[in-house]
């Protein structure tokens, strides 16, 4: 996949690398019985809208959540997504619920082809075969762009113009990057320059609480938007007058459930309830 200017950003700010058991348990499992999957049809309030074609690369560009498959809801063991690199020559990256994978992509206007996929060869049990997304990978002719509620959603088609896969915009790229810590629950801490960096593409997350270095993945949940969660988050563990600030800021990274946008340069994590938790500022490193 695309690599993002966070190896820079963790350069910079001194994190550390995250472990590999960590890395590994970074999507989030999904139940059929417990999962609420946002819909994808028409809403009579606000109808889904096509958005017109004019720059393919730029639309189409970056990762993409598959949520359907022939109409049906996608349940799989790992998050099932498709990254489009126009930039590094028509790829595509992702994982089919179960599989890393990649291959290639031919696109012109409205037409749209996979190629040459490959894939890892793990073994899983999902709701959703990963053999079926394959399937339908392989059966995409053509893809419309459609909006609604200011989420974007892209439909893959078959030679006859059959919707086979739908697939939802991550939105999580905003979160991307390194930030400063200015409030939690409400209290102004800017002054302690507590950093983070956030790579919501690789799902984890790295810090400076200026006292330890912490270290933790992200999961995100495609059916919602705007969802964020931290999870297995450690720290160095010295001792130091600041240790009570720094175990305030796991507690809200922990509560966090998911995150908005303040301004251009400001994000505030929200708990279960829609409570701020926690004010990021976003730093822009020279």
């Amino acid at each position: 996949m695309k690599k993002y200017i966070v190896i820079t950003l963790l350069a910079a700010l001194l994190m550390t690398p995250l472990s590999m058991d960590a890395r590994k348990k970074k999507d989030k499992k999904y139940d059929k019985k417990t999962v609420n999957v946002e819909k994808v049809t028409a809403n009579v309030d606000q109808p889904m809208r096509e958005v017109a074609i004019t720059n393919p690369a730029q639309q189409l560009y970056g990762e993409w959540d598959i949520i359907t498959m022939r109409k049906k809801k996608v349940y799989t063991l790992e998050r099932a997504y498709l990254y489009l690199d126009f930039a590094g020559g028509n790829k595509v990256y992702g994982n089919n619920g179960c599989n890393t994978i990649n291959g290639t992509f031919q696109i012109k206007g409205n037409e749209l082809m996979f190629n040459d996929f490959i894939s890892s060869e793990r073994s899983c049990h999902n709701v959703t075969n990963e053999k079926t997304i394959m399937h339908g990978l392989a059966d995409v002719r053509r893809y419309t762009l459609t909006t609604q509620y200011n989420a974007q959603y892209l439909n893959l088609m078959n030679s006859k113009g059959t919707v086979v896969l739908v697939l939802k915009r991550h939105n999580l790229d905003a979160m991307n990057g390194a930030w400063l810590v200015k409030e939690i629950d409400s209290e102004n801490v800017s002054e302690q320059n507590m950093r983070l960096v956030i790579d919501a593409v690789e799902q984890t997350i790295h810090g400076d609480t200026g006292c330890n270095i912490i270290n933790g993945i992200i999961t995100l949940d495609p059916t919602k938007d705007m969802a964020i969660q931290f999870e297995d988050l450690h720290s160095s563990q010295h001792d130091c007058e600041s240790i009570e600030l720094e175990t305030s800021l796991l507690l809200a990274l922990e509560k966090t459930e998911s995150c908005k946008r303040i301004n251009q340069n400001e994000m505030a994590l929200l708990d279960n309830k829609g409570s701020i938790v926690l004010v990021l500022q976003r730093i822009f490193l020279r």
